[in-house]
């Protein structure tokens, strides 16, 4: 290890705090010997239309009760001295999305700008309205260069901030949730054969990301009612087939053979069953995926006390905190 790294790394707190429309999550993690365990858990239902999470429009309906409610819940947990978080958003309250460069730009200040305008065009908003996380991925098959671009408003991120400091807490990382919960399919991502499914479900619909040797490959937000998640995850998993497929060669070729396969599948948050969705995936791809669960990700977890699926995203990015 670079004895450096503690110094111009980010020392990310060991707790974080999960938000959706319906409940808030808060996990603090500690090491045990060669794995990790949950120190402190809990989860509180939150009064219906307390938090409406969006992209465009006010999510905190009382920024007074929603900081009342993340006290008592941390108070339950044991963690109301603790005054660093790291925060996952609700998913609706943000914009994911995997730019692409489909031509070579001719210098760094042109590559520069064409990424701001493929931003703005994708996730529909001027940059200066937006705050934004950008990392640069492994090129796709043709070569071309690829971001995985993450975007809050800055009008919907201060309510957020503003409840969290007159708890008096400082959160230094605020990502969506399910870059939380991706993080336990990156963590040994890079070892597998196959490619990874996490498909992670709100109360506005879901978001589906396929990772790759532990990188975003795909990354799909599908906005819609609780009946039909399974017809959208179906046409997600069809355009990643097909993508992957070789071309079929004359009219009457046989259909392509199936070369993608998904190896993995974690299922977080809630309003979709595991079980559908591992269905699913079979369907589509011809191959049954094993289905994540807290003790394959080598977390020790009180199951018994708290389902994994509602605190997988702030353990997730409790966990940066470990390296």
């Amino acid at each position: 290890m670079n004895p450096l790294s503690r110094l111009v790394s980010p020392r990310y707190p060991s707790a974080a705090v999960g938000l959706a429309g319906d409940g808030a999550s808060v996990v603090q993690l500690e090491r045990r010997g060669g794995a990790l365990a949950v120190r402190s858990a809990g989860y509180l239902p939150l009064p219906a239309g307390l938090v409406r999470p969006g992209f465009d429009e006010p999510n905190i309906a009382d920024a007074g009760e929603l900081a009342a409610s993340l006290n008592e819940l941390v108070a339950s947990a044991g963690l109301l001295k603790r005054r660093r978080w790291s925060v996952a958003l609700p998913e609706a309250s943000t914009r994911t999305s995997i730019l692409t460069m489909e031509t070579a730009p001719a210098s760094r200040a042109e590559a520069e700008d064409m990424l701001k305008w493929k931003t703005e065009r994708t996730l529909g908003a001027p940059l200066d309205e937006l705050r934004v996380a950008r990392e640069r991925l492994p090129a796709d098959a043709q070569g071309h260069a690829r971001y995985l671009v993450t975007a809050v408003r800055l009008s919907i991120l201060d309510e957020y901030e503003r409840v969290f400091e007159s708890l008096g807490w400082h959160a230094g990382l605020i990502l969506p949730r399910h870059a939380g919960e991706a993080w336990w399919l990156m963590r040994d991502g890079a070892a597998a054969r196959a490619d990874s499914l996490l498909v992670s479900s709100h109360a506005e619909g879901f978001t589906a990301v396929i990772l790759r040797a532990g990188q975003p490959l795909y990354v799909r937000a599908v906005s819609c009612e609780t009946e039909d998640r399974a017809d959208e995850l179906y046409r997600f998993l069809l355009f990643y087939r097909d993508r992957g497929a070789p071309p079929a060669e004359g009219e009457t070729a046989a259909p392509p053979v199936i070369t993608e396969r998904i190896e993995r599948l974690l299922v977080a948050g809630t309003g979709l069953d595991e079980r559908q969705a591992s269905e699913i995936v079979e369907e589509t791809l011809a191959s049954p995926p094993y289905a994540v669960h807290a003790q394959d990700l080598r977390l020790a977890f009180p199951s018994s006390e708290i389902d994994f699926r509602q605190i997988a995203a702030p353990a997730g990015l409790a966990a940066l905190a470990f390296g």
